[in-house]
């Protein structure tokens, strides 16, 4: 039958008995940590802040407001406060807080721009030191004795003169019936004694024995499943649906049209995947992307022939052109990309009919809680949401749409009232029908004068916005284009005279987000590999040709020269193997990046060997600093060797891991890390590994074989 679908009648009641005969327990509080348990509350807690909590037992809680997606940022958030407030880490356990932007948001509650750890630093070590000074002032009252003369140190509070000691635990009680004081002394980070450790982290544990909860993970009694058919052109709509075969297939329970598509509810996923395959839809494409990257890229080589929207401007470029004693030219393609997160897209949704629960790793807890809430017509606090790990993100979990967790609320508006349904994308359904980092064109231009020196630069760019069109697109109005097209480039560190940054935004239906590091990736490779080009044409060492232009920068001479020495820049190397660096700054964070590569016999390119060198501020954890920068480089390397997302009549061509093609671990090269020692504020460490990688690898190629790189994949250009 061919027809408009709502919720097709099924007997619910049985179905819940059914599931809830097999449903396993769900764990609630979502407290991690060594030897975790969920408080229980009571007059005897202290709790003198939204990101604190000790109990009677002396278990310190952390509440975290952040998504851990595998970033370590329980582990990073946690110690922080446990700095100041000098616990011992075996008594530390994190729980995630609720969304709820009153008390976590800054104005939203979010995760994203490697800004976790930056944005709560001075908050957390205010928390922690807070608390401590109220467990201080308790025990100085209960001991008669001056605070002053009281010391904390791993969760024991003592008194030397006296000699009495005792657990947090011990004042917690009377600490919570004090005033919270207005204002605490931090400590000098020359006492830090977690900070800059290597402390285990807390999610290690429960991600080793199983227990840790993911969104795939959740099991609700009663719960159903469901699928969801996308069109296979972005911007296409349902006209019509023939459901006969699937209604009538094996545990189905329900078909719906929702504006994304056509969804299927079933009693277990793979029913409703089956039955959702079986499913005739007729796609309206009126209003579809019908081109195919092809066009879009000759498209994009067009405008990129005609002045765009200047993002920075400095001195006359075309003078400084005209005079200068050598021109270099080149133009940049990259190509679309998959965030492709090891978990699919997830949520499980509960609507009561005035009140809603998302379970889900959520990364814009803000944006999503007031998205589910205009589908099901509540207000954002009506909308619980609790966050659960993530099994990675890359930003796609941070839609401004909150597109998957939209989808589980219309079907589940759908569903007679207090049925959780849990929504399950196929990695097919991701990578064909998810959002992109954007294709972008570059054409650069820059002139030396006699003595090899850079004197003038154009650099043009055109691709999609992120933020055109959703509710951050303000910004796009005001400036006229969106800043993070030119990210990297705008604030270009080199010292250059004359400087002409312009930008196109062509409207491609395409859906685009920011992908780890938003828009440094491409445009710090543009930037990096054609320094390259200009230092040959100089006749120039790479290294010194950049540090010869960095007088005002530091930093970004530091982690140069700190991973070109730990390289062995300079040295000779076997025959068959190349050197290669870059350098960025993003996220208020240094790396550079040396990259050595080998030619086989039959031609291959393999990277051997990466050297990084990162300036974060004051490493919190830095193995987690390792961590980071070791998943970024793999990252950031996987697209550069093969990562593209290609559109034939504006259908996508890959859908999972044969044909989006991710890093394989015989390809993976050996990586050292080495953290500029810094006593500033920290900042990120989750995208800036990325950057520089692709530029290294590609100057490597070049040192190596001659062959300049200006499109990516290197698949597409080289024998990788």
């Amino acid at each position: 039958m061919t027809r408009p679908l709502t919720a097709l009648p099924v007997d619910m009641a049985a179905s819940r008995r059914a599931l809830l005969a097999g449903a396993g327990a769900l764990m609630v509080g979502f407290v991690f940590g060594r030897g975790a348990r969920a408080a229980v509350a009571s007059d005897a807690v202290l709790a003198p802040n939204a990101f604190v909590r000790v109990d009677a037992d002396s278990m310190v809680t952390v509440i975290i407001k952040h998504l851990e997606m595998g970033q370590g940022v329980y582990t990073g958030l946690a110690t922080i406060v446990a700095e100041e407030l000098d616990a011992d880490w075996s008594q530390v356990q994190v729980e995630t807080a609720p969304a709820d932007a009153s008390r976590y948001g800054s104005p939203i509650q979010m995760t994203g721009g490697s800004g976790s750890i930056r944005g709560s630093y001075t908050p957390l070590r205010q928390a922690g030191a807070t608390a401590r000074a109220m467990l201080v002032e308790a025990a100085a009252q209960a001991w008669r004795v001056p605070a002053g003369e009281i010391t904390v140190e791993k969760g024991i509070i003592s008194h030397a003169a006296s000699a009495r000691s005792a657990p947090f635990g011990a004042f917690a009680a009377a600490a919570a019936k004090l005033p919270v004081p207005a204002e605490v002394p931090l400590k000098d980070p020359g006492r830090f004694t977690l900070i800059g450790t290597r402390l285990p982290r807390l999610d290690v544990p429960v991600k080793t024995d199983g227990s840790a909860q993911f969104g795939a993970d959740v099991v609700l009694p009663g719960m159903v499943h469901a699928a969801v058919a996308h069109p296979p052109r972005f911007g296409a709509t349902v006209a019509t649906v023939d459901d006969a075969v699937a209604r009538v297939m094996p545990g189905v329970i329900a078909v719906a049209v929702i504006p994304s598509g056509v969804a299927v509810v079933a009693q277990t996923f793979w029913q409703a995947m089956r039955a959702r395959d079986a499913l005739t839809v007729t796609w309206d494409d009126a209003a579809a992307e019908m081109r195919g990257t092809d066009r879009l890229l000759a498209e994009y080589q067009a405008l990129a022939e005609t002045p765009g929207v200047v993002a920075r401007g400095e001195g006359d470029v075309e003078a400084a052109l005209a005079g200068a004693a050598r021109i270099v030219e080149a133009t940049f393609d990259f190509p679309y990309l998959a965030h492709a997160p090891m978990e699919p897209l997830n949520a499980v949704v509960r609507f009561t009919g005035d009140a809603c629960e998302v379970w889900a790793g959520c990364q814009f807890q803000t944006v999503d809680q007031g998205n589910v809430a205009r589908v099901l017509g509540l207000a954002p606090p009506q909308v619980q949401i609790h966050t659960l790990m993530s099994g990675g993100s890359f930003g796609r979990r941070a839609t401004a749409v909150s597109d998957y967790m939209v989808e589980a609320a219309h079907i589940a508006k759908a569903l007679p009232p207090g049925t959780p349904v849990k929504l399950q994308w196929t990695r097919e359904d991701d990578t064909r029908g998810g959002f992109y980092r954007p294709m972008f064109h570059h054409r650069v231009k820059a002139g030396l004068d006699a003595q090899g020196k850079i004197v003038a630069w154009s650099h043009r760019v055109v691709g999609q916005s992120l933020l055109k069109g959703t509710p951050f697109g303000a910004q796009v109005e005001k400036l006229g284009y969106d800043p993070s097209q030119v990210e990297g480039l705008e604030n270009m560190p080199y010292e250059v005279p004359n400087v002409r940054v312009d930008v196109h935004t062509p409207d491609v239906k395409v859906p685009v987000l920011w992908w780890r590091s938003v828009g440094n990736t491409q445009n710090i490779f543009a930037l990096e590999t054609f320094i390259d080009r200009l230092a040959r044409a100089a006749n120039a060492d790479p290294l010194a040709f950049r540090l010869s232009m960095l007088s005002d920068h530091p930093r970004h001479r530091a982690v140069l020269e700190l991973a070109a020495e730990k390289a062995g820049w300079g040295t000779p190397l076997p025959p068959g193997r190349a050197r290669g660096l870059a350098v960025a700054e993003s996220f208020a964070s240094y790396v550079a990046e040396v990259a050595e590569v080998s030619r086989g016999p039959d031609g291959r390119i393999k990277v051997e060997r990466v050297v990084c060198a990162v300036d974060c501020g004051t490493a919190i954890n830095p193995n987690i600093v390792a961590a980071q920068m070791e998943g970024g480089i793999a990252y950031g390397l996987s697209a550069v060797l093969s990562g593209a997302i290609t559109l034939d009549g504006g259908v996508v061509q890959q859908a999972n891991f044969d044909t989006y093609r991710v890093l394989r671990m015989a390809d993976m090269p050996e990586v050292e890390v080495h953290i500029v020692p810094s006593t500033a504020p920290p900042t990120g460490v989750g995208e800036p590994g990325v950057p520089p990688i692709g530029p290294a690898v590609a100057n490597a190629i070049a040192a190596l074989t001659g062959r300049e790189i200006d499109r990516l994949p290197l698949s597409s250009a080289l024998a990788v």
